[in-house]
């Protein structure tokens, strides 16, 4: 019994930690993507193999290595794309099983060590476990920050993608100002898989960081409203109050301006 709640256990954690390295390697790759650069580049400038980089983006633990090192991979990677690498690893669960010690058991009076009594502690034990497992990896995702600049780029071919992405990714609303409104522009955010957001209203960062599943959230602004979001397929879009719509595709970046003539 005591095995298989360990092995129980060591399962829900390998979960954890893949489910978290696919969304962290999956964001990664947007951003390499969008410098232009290569798996290559980055090996080279991170020092990590491009086959260890190539399956954190892919989100496969099986050809890495204990995730303490994974932890320091993803740290090196972020860093290279121009985050704070520290940060953004540190969402990234490391923990470890290990086996309780026999002392504790011979402390315990003779009457709970029943076998009925034992197998109710051991469901207490990983209730807990498990419950405070899950509301700490939670806490540490809603706590991440993305970060708040880009990597410059030096080549031609870097240069041109960025002109690209700005055009493909950011539209520009219009609209005239209200008579007597001091708030002609207003946004309604609902997110509906969990993505970075960052919102600049006239001029000044209002927000930015990591909004989970099931958040919402509303801005206003009286000149301008610039939205950017990570993951443009999981965030409904409100205009003025009128019908939500998508700011764009699942797992794409994405940056809207809203402004008042």
């Amino acid at each position: 019994m005591k095995t298989n709640n360990r092995e129980n256990l060591s399962s829900y954690l390998e979960e954890q930690r893949a489910k978290k390295l696919a969304e962290m390697g999956d964001y990664l790759r947007h951003l390499r993507e969008e410098q232009a650069l290569s798996l290559d580049d980055v090996a080279s400038i991170t020092k990590v193999p491009a086959r260890m980089l190539n399956a954190i983006e892919q989100g496969k633990l099986e050809p890495l290595p204990e995730p303490v090192y994974i932890k320091g991979f993803i740290k090196r990677y972020a860093d290279a794309l121009g985050l704070n690498g520290s940060e953004f690893a540190s969402v990234f669960p490391t923990a470890q099983v290990f086996s309780m010690k026999r002392q504790f058991w011979g402390e315990l009076p003779a009457a709970q060590l029943k076998p009925v009594h034992l197998y109710l502690f051991y469901i207490v034990l990983i209730i807990f476990a498990v419950t405070g497992l899950s509301q700490m990896i939670d806490r540490s995702a809603q706590q991440a920050l993305i970060p708040t600049t880009e990597k410059p780029t030096t080549t031609k071919k870097s240069a041109n993608s960025d002109q690209n992405q700005t055009k493909d990714n950011v539209a520009l609303v219009s609209i005239k100002n209200a008579k007597n409104s001091s708030e002609p522009v207003k946004i309604g955010l609902n997110v509906t898989s969990d993505s970075w957001v960052r919102v600049v209203i006239d001029g000044k960062k209002e927000f930015e960081g990591m909004l989970p599943q099931g958040t919402q959230r509303t801005w206003t602004a009286k000149q301008e409203l610039v939205l950017r979001a990570g993951n443009a397929g999981g965030v409904m879009v409100a205009y003025n109050d009128e019908e939500a719509k998508k700011l764009g595709n699942p797992g794409t970046v994405k940056q809207v301006v809203f402004k008042a003539n």
